[in-house]
């Protein structure tokens, strides 16, 4: 029988083959999850889970994933690797307790092109992270805090005072009090209308930012570099990035550079960045670093605050029961002869219940991103070095196991317990305020922030009366805390219609009165203000 030859094939060929078989192998591994990273679901080739990864809310569908594969699992994007952690005891022990490890960020090229690196939220962990993440707890001290009180109770006052005189516009009331607020205590100048340049110049120059760290609205830039070639002209992200740096650059440097000309006039308030302009070279910081550092902070302070309350009316307006409530408690405590006041929240136990509800049920930052420094390990499970680690505070406040019905608002499982856990969870890995981050990237401006939310959760709750809007048919019109921006890094509520209405008029003699007297806190604040802006400031006072 002939027999059939074998095919020459020289040494090259067989070499090529060969490679090729490599490759293809190698390329198919892409994306496979290794045996020693904590369980996940279901990956494919090249891409991972990235193909399962929600464009909106991802947070929600984070938590879905942990009640199916745990309190700590992985994803697989592409050749990179994700954690998640949807349970307060991972949470403590892998970003508190371990936080020198876990303090790092992933990489993120947009925040990198707008900021060039120097985002203390967002900035990779490194010696110039450090130096501005010292000079921000330098400046927000409780002790420090305390000092500025004056001007936030102010401020708080021209919320009433603008939900007295144009309650439908609440949505730009909460905006601009929070703005102006940490925009006087930071830089020395307020915002006394909405209208007010900075406070619309902030707004505009936040939506795009927004943008730039959304996980879904630009390309995966980190994920496939090549794209970072692609010329400006058919990358529109570029454009976008390069946008949003301008407005961010006229904003927050010309507010230093205002603050360093008062300064030399002679004109302080007693704004953090005098400190800050004063021991620059003490701090070790440069003028970028200077802009950028007033930023992260007014950006931080202004959008956490703006949700929060945005939120609490939500609330007040959806469960007349909870506002019920709260009044008759802010009744008996502070009366009807005189506005709240902080030294009040000790004894408003039912009105710091439904603060720390609000932040468990809608967290303003759901979903905080962490990277590890080093090779950790957690039970049983390698985490590697340079995995992403996505902290999902909504999943850990919704946990099941920890919180009975989690998704029913409920102010009352905090009057149980300090924490609103059910009878029998250990109490020892939860803490007051996560939704202010963990480790080395908790929010430093927190003590400013409990003050404005405290504030204005008493005096609206006093003040007025919330409920739900009517078409022109009678019908009301419903309220949902589901209707809240379901993109980017901060789910702030959607606009909505409701009825605002003073309780009584002796609320109505007493904001008007106290507004008037705050005048000599905001002038010190009012000395660099647009001729349009001191028009409006001496009408309104006018008037009363």
């Amino acid at each position: 029988m002939p027999t059939v030859p074998w095919p020459d094939f020289d040494f090259v060929t067989f070499a090529l083959l060969f490679f090729l078989t490599w490759l293809v192998s190698k390329i198919l591994r892409v994306g496979r999850r290794e045996s020693y990273l904590p369980p996940g679901p279901p990956t494919i080739p090249i891409l991972g889970n990235l193909h399962m990864f929600p464009t909106a809310s991802p947070y929600i569908k984070f938590a879905e994933w942990g009640q199916q594969y745990g309190d700590i699992y992985s994803l697989k994007i592409s050749s990179g690797t994700a954690i998640v952690i949807n349970s307060m005891e991972t949470a403590t022990e892998l970003l508190d307790k371990r936080g020198a490890a876990t303090a790092d960020r992933p990489k993120l090229h947009m925040v990198d092109k707008v900021t060039g690196g120097l985002h203390l939220a967002f900035g990779r962990y490194s010696d110039t992270w450090r130096v501005l993440r010292k000079a921000a707890h330098t400046i927000l001290t409780p002790k420090a805090v305390e000092k500025h009180l004056p001007i936030q109770v102010a401020e708080a006052t021209q919320v009433l005072y603008d939900f007295l005189t144009n309650p439908d516009d609440f949505f730009k009331n909460l905006g601009r009090y929070s703005n102006s607020v940490v925009m006087s205590v930071l830089f020395g100048k307020r915002c006394p209308r909405f209208e007010t340049h900075e406070s619309t110049a902030f707004f505009e120059a936040m939506e795009l930012w927004n943008l730039c760290t959304s996980l879904t609205a630009v390309p995966p830039v980190d994920l496939l570099p090549f794209l970072d070639y692609i010329p400006e002209r058919w990358a529109w992200w570029k454009g976008l990035a390069a946008k949003t740096r301008q407005k961010q650059r006229a904003l927050y440097f010309g507010l230093v550079d205002e603050c360093e000309q008062r300064m030399k006039r002679g004109e302080e308030n007693g704004s953090y960045f005098e400190e800050i302009l004063t021991k620059q070279k003490e701090l070790g910081l440069d003028r970028e670093m200077i802009g950028y550092l007033g930023a992260v902070l007014l950006e931080g302070g202004t959008e956490t605050t703006t949700s929060f309350l945005k939120y609490l009316v939500m609330a007040l307006v959806s469960f007349p029961d909870v506002q019920r409530k709260a009044q008759v408690e802010i009744d008996r405590v502070v009366g009807e002869e005189r506005m709240p006041s902080l030294a009040d929240v000790k004894d408003l136990p039912y009105m710091r219940a439904l603060i720390k509800e609000i932040h468990r049920f809608r967290p303003v930052i759901p979903l905080a991103p962490h990277a590890t420094m080093t090779d950790e390990e957690y039970h049983g499970f390698a985490i590697p070095k340079g995995t992403t680690i996505f902290a999902n505070t909504y999943g850990i406040l919704h946990n099941p196991r920890d919180f009975d019905d989690p998704d029913m608002f409920n102010p009352d499982r905090y009057l149980l317990n300090e924490y609103g856990i059910k009878e029998g969870v250990d109490p020892s890995p939860f803490r007051d305020n996560i939704t202010f981050g963990y480790g080395r990237r908790a929010c430093p401006g927190i003590h400013l922030v409990e003050n404005s939310l405290n504030l204005n959760t008493m005096n609206l709750i006093w003040a007025f009366d919330f409920k739900t809007a009517k078409d022109s048919m009678g019908n009301e019109i419903p309220v949902s805390l589901d209707h809240y921006e379901k993109n980017g890094l901060l789910p702030t509520p959607l606009p909505f219609k409701c009825q605002i209405k003073p309780r009584n008029q002796s609320v109505v003699n007493i904001v008007e009165r106290e507004f008037k007297e705050a005048t000599e806190t905001f002038v010190k604040f009012e000395r660099d203000l647009v001729p349009a802006d001191k028009k409006w400031v001496d009408e309104s006072r006018n008037g009363l």
